[in-house]
């Protein structure tokens, strides 16, 4: 196992949601926070529906090896983050010093400008990790084993005072974490000849009173974030859930993955780790070698999430830095960031395979452009009508796009004239216009069948153009305007 490989992926699982571009709390895109893999307390989850799930449930397949009399050793790792509330509060009554025998009157606010910074309430985390001892795994099918565990908060409460540039206490920064409580528990069902399928299951047992009035955001301080596990096995192998031998095809279908889903990870090929994660992966993920650092919004492209982040105002990137110590380093490692390395983010080649022929045949030889539509077996129609008029290829008509401007490419070719290139039929029956627009300077492109100049429609987006006296008149557009609504 490439331990270190693996270690990247799940922490890059772990931080997935942490913070979203703009990275500001005041920022709306950042208003519900902890989007995945989120377990309940069971309490909170019986009352709130099985959306807020206090479970979850992760089954693969293991092989031992037939020559060894042992059966394969498993151990699993669960991870996952227990959320930290930093929130402020402006004082009623502003002080010199805080008083060390009783709390001062405060009342908790969204944010709080003392002097010249702008302090916010925002909820931070703490990496907690749960790992099992050794098992053999025919032992888990005759005694399934579980493992309890509790972490208190870090801190029950903690004030630090917000002082103005004149010296005034006028607010206070509270910390506090709530306590948690679960179980690992993890058993085996042997399908004979050294094959077993392992299922672990991780619960939510921290107890909440009034669950019914608890908000979600009170819910996710008892909550584990962003929970993935990680399993390893000894003298043995993982059977890839998406790879898999027919022979094995019964025992993965009856995999039963709840609110998670297990891959191969490590160095392509190794079959000794396992991570079951509630992000959807494929077997072997990695991170882009190009990438400078953790972003903590793995669903952005690298680099247009940099430019992005450049692109903040001053006041912007103020309250990044104050808002906590990892969205901090994210800005700054932006800010620094050489225009080499930014270049190397722009794209890269990772594998090169020569043509069936090396020769000079091109790709066009290859693959003629008749026969892109390789999967195009319906016939194609000589005519259909449309209203009472009979239309087929080679007649003009005057595209009205039923999208009510909602589609970027609906309102460009609103109202456009075009040219029929063919009338075809999906699978389903329905019928669609295949056709070029005369504005195209490139339609000729249509004509072959390309992508990006050629369109489909539906019979009721077209009006026949010999029902109008006058069919000019429809504004110039540029090739590059019309792009991406092939089918």
């Amino acid at each position: 196992m490439n331990s270190g490989l693996v270690e990247k992926i799940a922490n890059a699982l772990l931080y997935e949601g942490y913070m979203l571009y703009p990275y500001r709390p005041s920022a709306v895109k950042n208003r519900q926070r902890w989007n995945f893999g989120v377990i309940y307390p069971q309490a909170y989850s019986l009352v709130h529906g099985s959306d807020n799930a206090w479970s979850m449930q992760t089954e693969c397949v293991v092989l031992g090896n037939a020559v060894q009399l042992n059966t394969p050793i498993i151990n699993v790792k669960v991870r996952f983050l227990h959320p930290l509330a930093k929130e402020v509060g402006r004082l009623l009554h502003p002080l010199s010093e805080l008083p060390h025998d009783l709390e001062p009157e405060f009342r908790i606010v969204e944010s709080l400008q003392v002097g010249d910074r702008v302090f916010q309430s925002w909820q931070e985390a703490v990496e907690r990790e749960v790992i099992t001892q050794e098992f053999q795994m025919i032992d888990l099918v005759t005694q399934p084993q579980r493992l309890e565990f509790a972490f208190p908060p870090i801190r029950v409460r903690e004030l630090k005072p917000l002082r103005s540039s004149a010296g005034e206490v006028s607010g206070v920064m509270i910390t506090r974490q709530q306590p948690i409580e679960g179980a690992v528990e993890v058993a085996a069902e042997h399908y004979g000849n050294q094959v077993f399928k392992i299922t672990v299951r991780i619960l939510n047992l921290m107890p909440v009173e009034e669950a019914d009035k608890m908000s979600r955001d009170e819910a996710l301080m008892r909550s584990f974030v962003s929970a993935h596990t990680i399993l390893n096995v000894r003298g043995g192998e993982f059977v890839s859930l998406l790879d898999y031998r027919k022979q094995f095809q019964k025992i993965v279908t009856e995999c039963h993955n709840v609110g998670t889903w297990p891959v191969l990870v490590g160095e392509e090929g190794e079959r000794d780790t396992m991570l079951s994660s509630p992000i959807i992966l494929y077997d072997y993920p990695q991170i882009a070698q190009e990438s400078a650092g953790d972003l903590f919004d793995g669903t952005e492209i690298d680099e247009i999430l940099m430019l992005r982040i450049m692109t903040l105002t001053e006041e912007e990137k103020e309250e990044i830095r104050h808002t906590d110590e990892r969205t901090r380093l994210v800005l700054e490692r932006t800010e620094a960031i050489p225009e080499e390395q930014m270049m190397k983010l722009h794209g890269a080649v990772r594998h090169l395979r020569p043509l069936k022929d090396s020769s000079a045949r091109t790709l066009q030889e290859e693959m003629p452009m008749d026969r892109w539509d390789i999967l195009e077996e319906k016939p194609r129609l000589q005519q259909v009508r449309i209203g009472e008029i009979d239309v087929k290829p080679g007649d003009r008509v005057r595209l009205r796009p039923r999208q009510n401007g909602t589609d970027i490419f609906d309102l460009a070719l609103e109202g456009k004239t075009a040219t029929i290139e063919t009338i075809e039929q999906d699978f389903e029956e329905r019928i669609y216009l295949a056709v070029t627009v005369d504005d195209d300077p490139a339609k000729e492109f249509g004509c072959q069948r390309m992508p990006a100049h050629r369109f489909f429609f539906s019979p009721e987006e077209i009006e026949p153009l010999r029902t109008f006296d006058d069919v000019e008149g429809s504004s110039q557009v540029k090739s590059n305007d019309i792009e991406g609504r092939d089918l």
